[in-house]
């Protein structure tokens, strides 16, 4: 190989890496930059709080052993611990939720768009699945129970769902500090103003009054 073309190779090499390093969350460059959630300044993330005014229970979350509120049509409830609510974790790239399930409860199918996610059940039994990208769009699924450990690749929609007449609890850790989430019928057919019927009827490939339908319950 030649030096010119062992150059491009390498030059391609560094911009592929760089685009891979950069489509995360970038490393903080101090301990910590708990977040000020008093400063209205817009930046990717929160503004850092004075180190010297930082105190323990900006590294602190009290919550993850109360019950949510599982009594929606879906019949599960999602407990964030997010930079908002434990501000130590801005520029950290990491976070988690407790999901609450109803006896056959559900959290929809959703995608995290700048995350990915790692699941273990608490309590109950989860059907849990996500599906591949296009053009395969291949449905992977699983029976997890107690102690079992899944993975939701980011960006990839998936959900869960109870199964039996028991309740479940799930612990999830994300891959951002706000990992973000798109859930598809309320994206779809509860967007605001919403997409216009005859777009989604032909993309569904169904009768309009049936797209008219579903907006109608968003």
């Amino acid at each position: 190989m030649s030096m010119l073309n062992t150059l491009i190779l390498w030059s391609f090499l560094a911009l592929t890496l760089s685009g891979l390093a950069f489509a995360y969350e970038p490393k903080p460059l101090q301990d910590f930059c708990v977040a000020d959630s008093s400063n209205s300044v817009k930046v990717n993330g929160l503004v850092c709080k004075n180190p010297m005014q930082v105190q323990a229970d900006d590294f602190f979350f009290s919550g993850l052993h109360l019950r949510g509120n599982t009594s929606n049509p879906a019949g599960s409830k999602v407990t964030p611990v997010f930079a908002t609510q434990l501000p130590g974790l801005n520029t950290l790239g990491i976070s988690m939720v407790r999901i609450d399930y109803a006896p056959w409860g559900l959290n929809p199918p959703h995608t995290h768009p700048r995350a990915t996610e790692i699941l273990t059940v608490i309590e109950g039994t989860l059907q849990v699945g996500f599906v591949t990208s296009n053009p395969d769009n291949r449905f992977i699924t699983k029976v997890l129970q107690k102690g079992d450990v899944f993975v939701f690749p980011v960006g990839l929609v998936h959900f869960q769902r109870s199964i039996g007449n028991g309740y479940a609890v799930a612990i999830a850790a994300l891959s951002s500090q706000n990992p973000g989430a798109i859930t598809i019928g309320n994206a779809v057919f509860g967007a605001n103003p919403p997409i216009p019927g005859d777009i989604l009827a032909k993309a569904f490939q169904v009768d309009k009054s049936v797209v008219d339908q579903l907006q109608s319950k968003f």
